[in-house]
């Protein structure tokens, strides 16, 4: 379904301006996945595009339909001049590549977990997905396709993921509005947990 990414990437750019740079990331048993960075004010925004071109099948399902299901992209958030983010590309382009690789279904609340710093010398080793639309509007697909839909993700410390798995994501995201944490920034701390 390769013809569906280049109204993927149109919708990205409609969204942030043109890509002032991309990269491709290749995995055994997965299609390539591009990651694209879009200048946005004092925002990087790290985009994946590669993930749509097949649908989310649950992995429990006998045969999984070429065409029907949920098909999703990433898109990360980061505060520029803060720190160097760009090695990001490969965690973003695994995220991306879970559903092939590992029958992932991405959805509001999934935690994306790497068990290494997201970036060297990061804080975070996790992704929280977040309800998709609120930031890249839906991209519906001519039937039987169901509509693209573009995942926010927020980087969690390990600490956060914990926090997550225990009391849940509206719990942690509750935490961050309390305490008014810049999720943008590359560099911050966890948010006190209690």
């Amino acid at each position: 379904m390769g013809e569906i990414l280049p109204s993927v990437e149109e919708r990205l750019r409609s969204v942030f301006g043109a890509p002032e740079a991309r990269a491709a990331v290749t995995f055994l048993g997965a299609e390539r996945i591009e990651v694209l960075r879009f200048a946005d004010g004092p925002l990087l925004r790290y985009a994946t595009l590669g993930m749509s071109a097949q649908p989310m099948a649950d992995p429990l399902a006998p045969v999984a339909d070429p065409e029907r299901g949920p098909r999703a992209e990433v898109v990360l958030t980061l505060r520029a001049g803060r720190a160097d983010t760009s090695p990001v590309l490969r965690p973003l382009a695994m995220a991306a590549a879970s559903p092939q690789v590992e029958g992932v279904v991405l959805a509001d609340g999934n935690t994306l977990d790497f068990a290494a710093p997201l970036w060297p010398g990061a804080p975070f080793t996790a992704f929280l997905a977040a309800t998709p639309g609120t930031l890249v509007p839906d991209l519906p697909l001519p039937a039987p396709l169901d509509p693209v839909r573009f995942y926010p993700l927020t980087p969690m410390t390990p600490a956060e993921a914990a926090f997550k798995r225990a009391k849940g994501a509206e719990a942690l995201r509750t935490l961050w509005s309390t305490h008014s944490t810049d999720l943008t920034d590359p560099l911050r701390r966890a948010v006190p947990l209690t």
